[in-house]
């Protein structure tokens, strides 16, 4: 009687040992190995922002025409270029859409007119000037 409890307690154990080391295996399977991705130093992303501003600035009176164009109430546009950003677009997934730029612009000469112009960016992070769109245009009225 009592080698039989022994041989199933053995038992009993082995077949949770062998359960718990698969988990563990697969665990470290799924663990997502990181992405080798070049070191872009703060040097690199200030010469980039440099690059993408003045890219902006020499096609702002396409920017300027889309704005106007998209709300009639809109006379004057102003950007900040200090205020320009890149972020991940959401697109309803975990990892996220393209990286966008985000260009903050004032209208009619009221900081409290403000609006934003998104564009995708290509593979040298340079804003596509066709792609260029805004969710916030319609809220400017007329001064």
């Amino acid at each position: 009687m009592i080698k039989q409890t022994t041989f199933k307690l053995i038992t009993i154990l082995a077949l949770l040992a062998s359960i718990g080391g698969c988990t563990i295996n697969s665990k470290e399977q799924t663990k997502q190995v990181p992405i080798a991705t070049s070191s872009t130093s703060r040097e690199d992303k200030e010469a980039i922002n440099k690059k993408q501003i003045a890219y902006l600035k020499d096609h702002e009176q396409e920017m300027t025409a889309y704005v106007k164009a998209h709300n009639a109430n809109i006379t004057q546009v102003s950007y900040d270029w200090d205020s320009i950003k890149r972020v991940v677009g959401g697109n309803g997934t975990p990892q996220g859409g393209d990286e966008i730029l985000l260009v903050f612009g004032y209208a009619n000469g009221s900081d409290l007119t403000n609006f934003s112009l998104n564009f995708t960016l290509d593979e040298n992070k340079m804003p596509k000037i066709d792609s260029i769109g805004s969710d916030n245009l319609y809220r400017v009225e007329k001064k």
